[in-house]
């Protein structure tokens, strides 16, 4: 049983390594025919049209009656009287401006011992004084002796300290029936044989817009900002296919 169970792990830790091995060598194909060559650009698209795009649903109020007074200009609900020249509509622009500083410092430590001692018998048991030597040494003089020592020493600590300050212009994806926009930004920037990507993502306010149509990352729901890298430096700094494959079969 035990060596049926070995050979089963054998066989999937083959075929593991074997898909690893297809997708890492698709991969590598691709970087072969580009040697030599900078790191292309993402072609511009719709983020809606993308296979893991899914619209964004939200708990919404219930919609307001919009009611119109005769003879007046103005409308209930509107915003102000002239026209209102921040994004407010699917496919509006507006410049999402990045302001992202944390620090955290977090230490901590826990230590737990514990000792037992466990001794109990009966004296002169069945009359081992009156037996004899020969009996004292057969008999037992104490019925149970245990001892048990425990202790635990744990310790973990934290210190993490990031910045980031930029500006990306997004596009208006999705109006909430409350009125709330789904916007999304992506921007490249090659640099050599580098390119730097940030890409933001989230639910804002109309009135978090600031008059000149921007919106700090900090006023966006349920952001999603990524900063991140590709090209010859990034590709460096990871490793191999097989090695990331090792780590995760790996219990040791």
């Amino acid at each position: 049983m035990l060596k049926s169970s070995r050979i089963n792990r054998i066989v999937l830790t083959g075929a593991l390594l074997s898909v690893a091995g297809l997708n890492g060598g698709c991969s590598a194909i691709n970087r072969l025919s580009q040697i030599g060559e900078q790191p292309k650009l993402t072609a511009i698209d719709n983020p809606t049209t993308q296979p893991g795009y899914k619209p964004v649903q939200m708990p919404m109020p219930k919609p307001e009656t919009v009611s119109y007074n005769a003879n007046s200009l103005w409308r209930n609900g509107s915003r102000a009287f002239f026209k209102d020249q921040r994004a407010a509509r699917v496919g509006d622009l507006l410049t999402v401006t990045v302001n992202f500083t944390d620090k955290a410092n977090i230490a901590n430590e826990t230590q737990r011992s514990r000792t037992n001692k466990e001794d109990s018998g009966i004296t002169d048991f069945a009359g081992s004084k009156l037996l004899g030597a020969s009996a004292q040494k057969v008999l037992p003089g104490r019925l149970l002796t245990a001892d048990s020592t425990a202790s635990s020493d744990g310790k973990g600590s934290v210190q993490r300290q990031e910045n980031l300050q930029t500006s990306v212009a997004a596009v208006v994806t999705q109006v909430l029936p409350n009125g709330n926009l789904v916007v999304e930004g992506k921007q490249e920037i090659r640099v050599n044989m580098e390119i730097r990507e940030l890409i933001v993502a989230g639910i804002v306010r109309p009135e978090d817009i600031q008059s000149d149509n921007t919106i700090d990352s900090s006023k966006i729901a349920q952001a999603r900002i990524s900063y991140g890298g590709r090209g010859q430096i990034s590709d460096v700094q990871q490793p191999r296919y097989g090695q990331q494959v090792m780590d995760v079969l790996l219990p040791f």
